[in-house]
């Protein structure tokens, strides 16, 4: 099934328009705390969402759970729902992972609309097909590929952000255009998204979205060029997993910022990757997200982390890294001197 993304200039008209051509019964919200009170107030007056039960889960990523999905899947069976009921799901990308995955999951699937509320959902988790929910302490362990029938990318929802969480978004976006072009990079990295401009910032988000839009395109089951969008990801999701067993979570753009330095100095080391452009990336990570505060003693749990993630093989820790920008080259890997060596990079630069 076609996904179709909708860069909104009219979100009441988009959204009555995507609810029509869905087959219907009945219509569920999924909010979570922050976007019930915040975001949730911009739609809920729209006739298309006039007979729409509003389903809440707690918010951050610590509530992308089984239980907030069985919570989901109760609220939907004790509302009536059947095989051919909506699902809206209005939030950042733990509301559209987990209501993507309850979605998909809930009598073998029902249809699901997805109004991503943060910059990081925008770019990142709304779009490809991804659902899921955290595990056993480990990020996005059960999941299912299914894409929602539409994606509405609406900029006035970011005026409801709070200045972390628009750097975190950003975070995907400077992934994106590492992997693409040279042109689009240097937009990026020379963007202030401290005091952004909105509507510059709505142009790069269509950018950033398109560069991951061809990419899944291409490759909708992650079987080869798709793991472009991994890049800071084998060592952002261990830090991301690490801080929330230190139980001092951070988020998860921050987390791939933290990632990319390290990655990037791989890619200097192993592909070749310019010295200049990876400090550029460096000062610009400092710069807007700070330093992550780990130890030589946190290595051995940050390395073990890394051995879960997704994208290995046998255990062997599989990176996706750059030869320059645009050029991607998948499945590397690094041996524990050589991620030892990163890691001491990111903490001493």
């Amino acid at each position: 099934m076609d996904q179709r993304i909708i860069l909104s200039t009219d979100l009441e008209a988009e959204l009555t328009a995507s609810i029509q051509d869905c087959e219907h019964d009945k219509i569920f919200v999924l909010t979570d705390t922050t976007t019930h009170s915040l975001c949730l107030p911009l739609v809920k007056d729209f006739p298309c969402l006039r007979d729409a039960s509003v389903i809440t889960i707690g918010s951050t990523d610590v509530e992308k759970t089984l239980e907030s999905t069985a919570h989901v899947w109760r609220c939907l069976q004790q509302g009536g729902a059947t095989r051919h009921s909506l699902l809206v799901n209005l939030g950042g990308g733990m509301v559209t992972d987990l209501g993507g995955f309850a979605a998909s999951t809930f009598k073998r699937g029902i249809n699901f609309i997805n109004i991503p509320t943060t910059l990081l959902s925008m770019v990142d988790a709304s779009v490809g097909g991804k659902t899921g929910i955290n595990f056993g302490g480990l990020k996005n362990e059960i999941g299912v590929f299914n894409d929602s029938r539409y994606v509405i990318l609406c900029t006035a929802f970011l005026k409801t952000l709070d200045d972390a969480n628009l750097r975190s978004g950003y975070a995907e976006m400077l992934k994106h255009g590492l992997i693409s072009t040279p042109q689009l990079w240097d937009e990026l990295v020379t963007f202030d998204i401290t005091r952004p401009c909105l509507s510059q910032l709505q142009r790069m988000v269509a950018d950033s979205v398109a560069v991951k839009e061809h990419i899944v395109e291409v490759d909708p089951r992650e079987n080869g060029i798709r793991k472009a969008l991994n890049l800071g990801h084998t060592m952002g999701h261990a830090f991301e997993s690490w801080a929330m067993r230190k139980q001092q979570p951070i988020l998860h753009g921050y987390a791939v910022a933290y990632g990319l330095i390290p990655e990037l100095y791989l890619a200097t080391m192993k592909t070749g990757f310019p010295v200049s452009v990876m400090r550029e990336a460096v000062r610009y990570v400092r710069e807007v997200y700070g330093v992550l505060p780990i130890t030589c003693d946190d290595y051995p749990e940050l390395l073990e982390l890394m051995t879960h993630d997704k994208k290995n093989t046998a255990g062997v820790v599989n990176f996706t890294l750059l030869g320059g920008i645009g050029d991607i080259r998948v499945n590397q890997t690094a041996t524990v001197k050589e991620m030892e060596e990163a890691l001491d990079f990111l903490r001493e630069g």
